[in-house]
């Protein structure tokens, strides 16, 4: 591979192989492509009980890396003019007209005011529309999601649509534009995208994304042909850090209800690669383009009022490593400042992980696309990402 040190690629197996050896992750696979070459490593079991190991086909639960393929949807809807960046959401869902907002008091007794301007569609994009996550525990607004039955899933027998109905129901955490936080805003996007183009997001992705791209392994669901492939999913037992198979295993193997454009998609290393490249190669890929090189370098800007980065604009947050010089786009995490995080990356890096501790990142600045993936919730048990960008750059020498 051109400008990697093949021995100093061999850190890589060693390093990760210490998670898998003490019982931390159950297995691993990473993919490192630069200038058309690609390197794929992986080890350790993809289930453990049935000593499966981690093979180049497994097939992955990607959570919120459905988030940038779906900021893709909407962007390549954007460029028909189907919309605009400052349209307020209201357009086509209704139900986010004359939101209110949370000015205080406890779960019990919110206090909330009036939005003072409509969630608009590049607050979904940006995560500063106030919408939130009930699985955060920071706020009283996340109690009321959770009490609304939505933390880790969604109510039983509710769709998309009805879950949009629903999160309109809640007040936002602050008022949009103001700040920033990790939340459904990408699932509302979604229903976007299906109410504009009039069709199901996952007919949409089929006949628009995954299609044209070749990505003929990523779907909401896995069929049963493919079950055998499907990494289970770990948590760490509390007592003894060793990954334990968690009872949502199987989820992934049947269609779901919510078509969740923020963390519903599973997917293979190299579907996943197919769609990073593309990223890569400016919205095109094989001859095949979504996007215009003009509409990806304005998604892979930073939108932060003042570039500021997360550590200063966003609401703390459960994260593997710090937000210190990251910004974020429209449906990417981007680098600032290299320097301010204190592990290598680019200016310009644009990147996002899964909860399940699943990460990438494009670095155009090095020609460079780096995927990780395993199967362990949540992504802030270790410093994955961090120790992933040293052994990546520690290997480049030219």
């Amino acid at each position: 591979m051109s400008g990697v040190d093949p021995a100093r690629l061999g850190r890589f197996r060693p390093h990760f192989d210490r998670y898998v050896e003490d019982g931390r992750l159950p297995g691993w696979l990473v993919v490192v492509h630069r200038d058309g070459e690609t390197h794929i490593e992986c080890s350790g079991r993809r289930d453990i009980d049935a000593d499966l190991p981690v093979e180049e086909d497994t097939l992955w639960r990607i959570y919120s890396m459905t988030k940038p393929i779906t900021s893709v949807a909407a962007m390549m809807l954007w460029e028909e003019g189907r919309f605009e960046l400052k349209d307020p959401v209201s357009h086509w869902l209704p139900e986010f007209a004359d939101m209110r907002v949370f000015r205080g008091g406890a779960m019990a007794k919110v206090v909330t005011e009036p939005a003072v301007e409509p969630i608009a569609m590049w607050h979904l994009l940006t995560h500063t529309s106030g919408l939130t996550y009930g699985f955060h525990h920071a706020n009283p607004v996340d109690a009321l999601y959770r009490a609304a039955g939505f933390e880790w899933a969604s109510p039983p027998g509710m769709d998309l649509e009805g879950c949009c109905e629903a999160w309109a129901e809640l007040p936002l955490l602050f008022q949009p534009g103001s700040e920033w936080n990790y939340g459904v805003s990408t699932d509302v996007l979604g229903r976007v995208v299906e109410v504009i183009s009039g069709q199901p997001l996952d007919e949409f992705f089929a006949a628009r994304v995954l299609g044209p791209l070749g990505m003929v392994e990523t779907w909401f669901s896995t069929q049963e042909p493919e079950h055998d492939r499907l990494a289970a999913l770990y948590t760490p037992d509390p007592e003894t850090g060793r990954a334990t198979r968690s009872p949502a295993s199987d989820a992934a193997k049947r269609p779901p209800e919510f078509l969740s454009g923020g963390g519903g998609l599973v997917s293979s290393a190299a579907d996943y690669l197919r769609f990073t490249r593309m990223l890569l190669g400016g919205g095109e890929l094989d001859g095949v383009r979504l996007l215009s090189p003009r509409t990806l370098r304005m998604m892979a800007s930073n939108h932060l009022p003042g570039h500021a980065d997360l550590e200063a604009f966003g609401r703390p947050l459960f994260a593997e490593t710090t937000f210190d010089g990251v910004g974020f786009g429209l449906g990417f995490s981007v680098v600032e400042d290299p320097v301010a995080g204190r592990y290598p990356s680019s200016r310009g890096e644009f990147a996002w992980g899964g909860a399940a501790s699943t990460a990438f990142w494009v670095d155009p600045a090095e020609r460079l696309v780096v995927l990780f993936f395993t199967q362990l919730l949540p992504s802030s048990t270790y410093p994955l990402r961090s120790q992933l960008h040293q052994m990546v750059h520690q290997a480049l020498v030219d």
